[in-house]
């Protein structure tokens, strides 16, 4: 990827005040829902409990020896009790240690064996790209977080009263497309259809905005759809040539990338899932990830963690739009809050992933410099909880009891 000619300003953005907002009181997760099987597509976010809340006790406990067999166990148990075929997890602190592990199999038919250096599918954690494409052009002041999306794009249900800051902060009010039964029986009719992003917003449209902008959050892969849009009408470029120049080309993240449809580049593992119609498992693998722009993305385990750093860093935004991004406002959940598109989970920074056959958790401890990462080759759940929030909460109540990573059972959905 050629290098972008744009500079970008990083002198004061164009920000205005915010206007506080009446706290929701459930966070949701969208949905396929499709002959019946509720099929779960998007991922599902996150606040920090303040520190002087938490037990004293170290921050994050060094990765010795013993640690490091109690976090192999712990994964073991729940790679058997949630029946994940693989899984990687990688995880560092600074002078604490690193600690990286595959289990399980890359592919059910040739017992293959995980390898931390497979391309994956993330989900959702797409979404804090697209969002830091978004944010790059406030720094260039060529959009304002509080320009109405009706600016950009027409026929959006209330949208002269939605702002981008409402979109990216998932307190818009706008159906979530992926909860309409129409699209589900259209995706799993043909799994490797490539949905236009005027064909997903067909789908949210048809339903009227569900509450007033910016009064409560909800999450609504819509949101980061329109947002992509926005960058692209803006800047007159198709938008992953737009992320691949302005995001992950200064990130430099070499192996991260938004995909045009189904394919899927070797090396990489196989994922299973039960969205299908009579709910068997099978495998996902050669599906395209619904949500494009909120949830298409592919990377790897090292890309991964360089992004986190980047992410919860604002190494790629200027100081004063990092801190309107790192504005957490409340979900309703304890211990979960959401900014611009970067979540907040008892302490952890960062966001989740879910489609068809894949889970992602990408997350940072600024306390303690940890980051986390994990892919799993399954997204069906155990006990109303999706395998990356499974193995994320097992891996943070071992290292840092005090930030124990979770998110609670959702009403249709799992992660």
């Amino acid at each position: 990827m050629p290098r972008s000619s744009t500079a970008v300003d990083h002198g004061r953005p164009r920000i205005r005040r915010r206007t506080s907002a009446a706290v929701g009181t459930v966070l949701v997760t969208g949905t396929l829902l499709a002959s019946g099987a509720a099929a779960h597509a998007a991922s599902w976010s996150s606040p920090a409990a303040p520190a002087h809340s938490r037990p004293h006790q170290p921050v994050m406990r060094k990765l010795t020896p013993e640690v490091r067999d109690r976090l192999d166990r712990a994964l073991r148990d729940v790679l058997t009790t949630t029946r994940t075929p693989g899984v990687t997890v990688g995880l560092w602190a600074p002078g604490k240690g690193s600690y990286v592990r595959t289990l399980g199999t890359a592919d059910k038919a040739t017992k293959a064996p995980m390898s931390p250096g497979f391309n994956m599918r993330v989900g959702s954690v797409t979404k804090t790209f697209t969002v830091t494409a978004l944010l790059r052009l406030v720094d260039d002041r060529r959009v304002d977080l509080d320009d109405p999306i009706s600016r950009y794009v027409s026929g959006v249900p209330n949208g002269h009263r939605i702002t981008l800051r409402h979109l990216a902060e998932m307190r818009s009010g706008l159906f979530n497309y992926l909860l309409d039964p129409g699209y589900g029986k259209a995706y799993m009719a043909d799994p490797r259809r490539v949905f236009s992003p005027h064909e997903m917003l067909a789908y949210s449209f048809k339903h009227p905005a569900g509450f007033p902008a910016g009064s409560r959050f909800e999450y609504s892969n819509t949101n980061t759809v329109l947002l992509a849009m926005v960058v692209q009408k803006v800047t007159g470029r198709p938008f992953d040539d737009y992320v691949a120049r302005h995001v992950l080309k200064p990130a430099h993240l070499d192996h991260t990338f938004m995909p045009a449809g189904p394919e899927f580049p070797a090396p990489h593992a196989h994922g299973y899932t039960d969205q299908t119609a009579d709910g068997s498992l099978q495998d996902a693998t050669d599906r395209t990830p619904p949500g494009g722009p909120s949830g298409a993305m592919i990377s790897n385990l090292r890309d991964l963690r360089s992004w986190a750093s980047v992410l919860t860093g604002g190494s790629l935004l200027s100081p004063a739009t990092q801190a309107e991004r790192m504005k957490f406002e409340p979900t309703g959940e304890p211990g979960l809050s959401y900014g611009l598109g970067i979540f907040a989970n008892h302490g952890w920074l960062g966001h989740n992933g879910s489609l068809p056959g894949y889970q992602t958790v990408v997350i940072r401890l600024p306390e303690a410099g940890a980051t986390l990462v994990i892919h799993t080759t399954s997204d069906v759940a155990s006990q109303g909880k999706g395998p990356g929030t499974k193995f994320a909460n097992a891996v943070t109540r071992i290292v840092t009891p005090g930030n124990v990573y979770d998110i609670p059972a959702p009403h249709p959905a799992r992660s």
